[in-house]
């Protein structure tokens, strides 16, 4: 068994957009004259769908919406975010994102995001520089039923079943990716998929994130595959005796 593929959260791993989003969310709640609650913004949405996060947020307030209704806020939160993206002077990608993706390519290793985001907004981030051309798959929150998000395994399954399409000599198995992920609910949907999972301290203190993931990291920059491929040569350790010097 050897490490084949590397699936990338997206916002909160590539991107430093969460308070972006926040601010949006806030605004489409106001806009419904409901009053965004701060606890309840990161209980719901942190690490999980634009659509599974507004609908517990609105259903936490007594307010039951269509689908078809639901869409129609995330299409107008969506719209918003593209414009803010593009009228940005620069985007505000994690330091050590671009050396990732370097290590990814100089390792032959196959590259995915893996995304609660809507398909449009990561398009629009990865058109917007150079190294977005080096991700071959997208699963975004548009290629799964609606509600659907993590801690749902899905979205890690599907990129592993479309990654086996589009290379059908790669016969990948979920415990040959290495997923990077931010958030508890992100952590546990790549764990549910039998990923093994890098947990960076974005979100979470470094000692929260570490006791949930495979392994941690403080920062993005400090991760060296070189270092994690060895692991995949037998079952990767448990996530309490790994320590980050190294990582």
């Amino acid at each position: 068994m050897v490490l084949k593929a590397v699936l990338l959260d997206f916002n909160g791993v590539v991107i430093n957009d969460e308070t972006i989003h926040e601010q949006l969310i806030t605004d489409l709640l106001l806009e419904e004259n409901l009053r965004p609650n701060p606890q309840d913004l990161a209980d719901c949405c942190l690490g999980r769908s634009d659509a599974a996060c507004l609908s517990d947020l609105l259903a936490r307030q007594g307010r039951i919406i269509s689908d078809a209704y639901l869409e129609k806020l995330l299409a107008r939160k969506a719209t918003r975010y593209q414009e803010l993206l593009v009228n940005l002077g620069q985007l505000p990608f994690y330091p050590g994102i671009a050396d990732l993706i370097y290590q990814v390519r100089a390792a032959q290793l196959k590259l995915a995001i893996v995304s609660g985001a809507r398909r449009g907004e990561i398009e629009t981030v990865l058109s917007l520089v150079d190294w977005g051309k080096h991700v071959e798959l997208i699963i975004s929150a548009d290629d799964l039923p609606v509600g659907v998000s993590k801690p749902s395994p899905d979205g890690y399954l599907l990129a592993v079943e479309l990654l086996n399409r589009q290379h059908t000599d790669l016969s990948l198995q979920p415990a040959e990716c290495l997923a990077v992920e931010d958030s508890f609910a992100g952590i546990e949907a790549a764990k549910h998929a039998g990923v093994p999972v890098l947990g960076v301290a974005h979100a979470y203190p470094y000692q929260m994130i570490h006791r949930r993931a495979t392994w941690a990291v403080d920062h993005l920059y400090e991760l060296s595959l070189d270092w994690l491929k060895p692991y995949y040569g037998s079952a990767p350790p448990a996530p309490s005796n790994q320590s980050k010097e190294g990582v």
